[in-house]
């Protein structure tokens, strides 16, 4: 697939999205290329006339959300929120998720764990038989990063994952800092077993902050592909 088909496909599940969209909602904004796409969409709705309390997912949305005009609002004043709408690094039919590519995992989970529902946007590259292909996210708090990252070893060899590669995630030479000034693991499994399991094991290491499995979370993926956009419900 080349990069154009790929852009148009993420474009149409951006443009499927708004049909879940409600005058007066609060709307969780989501962090990634198809999420900037829907913020755009979002915005020219906004123009024609929509009423919206968005809650951004990253410091990187917010900034774009406040480019396009759309009115923000602090999480605790409006929780629950109605919906939000974000990306995926993976999906699987059973509407669980890697997420993480953006380092905005923690928020992402945050806001999306305070919302009524969760939408997903991905083109079709997105959607995998089995989740791991994608390297797992782990963020991670800076204190003793290294012992916990050994833990994390540790703790995925005994669920039977093997010697899983484990890789601080670094730019320019230096360690990636999140929004919240964690720092992050990136662990390359190839593919995982059972995420539901590994998510629990990985949620009890000490040091860890969060992971970037979403695990019965989202409840509806919007997949498009070359024949349109399919629409994958949580039974």
């Amino acid at each position: 697939m080349t990069a154009p088909d790929n852009a148009q496909l993420k474009r149409e599940a951006a443009v499927s999205a708004l049909d879940y969209v409600e005058d007066g909602m609060k709307l969780g904004l989501g962090t990634g290329s198809t999420a900037d796409l829907f913020i755009e969409l979002i915005a020219r709705r906004i123009l024609q006339g929509l009423r919206i309390q968005a809650v951004p997912t990253s410091e990187r949305t917010a900034r774009a959300a406040r480019a396009h005009g759309i009115p923000l609002f602090d999480l605790d004043a409006v929780a629950p929120l109605d919906l939000t709408i974000d990306g995926t690094d993976e999906a699987d039919r059973a509407l669980d998720l890697v997420k993480g590519a953006g380092g905005a995992l923690l928020r992402e989970k945050i806001v999306a764990a305070s919302s009524k529902r969760m939408v997903v946007i991905a083109d079709a590259s997105k959607l995998v038989q089995r989740l791991g292909r994608f390297p797992l996210p782990i963020e991670v708090v800076s204190f003793g990063h290294g012992t916990t990252a050994s833990r994390i070893a540790g703790a995925v060899a005994a669920l039977g994952y093997g010697k899983v590669p484990i890789v601080l995630r670094e730019k320019n030479g230096a360690p990636v800092r999140t929004d919240t000034g964690n720092q992050i693991y990136d662990c390359h499994f190839g593919a995982i077993a059972d995420a539901p399991a590994l998510a629990s094991r990985l949620s009890q290491i000490p040091g860890v902050v969060e992971h970037g499995l979403f695990i019965g979370i989202a409840t509806t993926l919007l997949i498009a592909g070359p024949g349109g956009v399919e629409t994958i419900e949580r039974r």
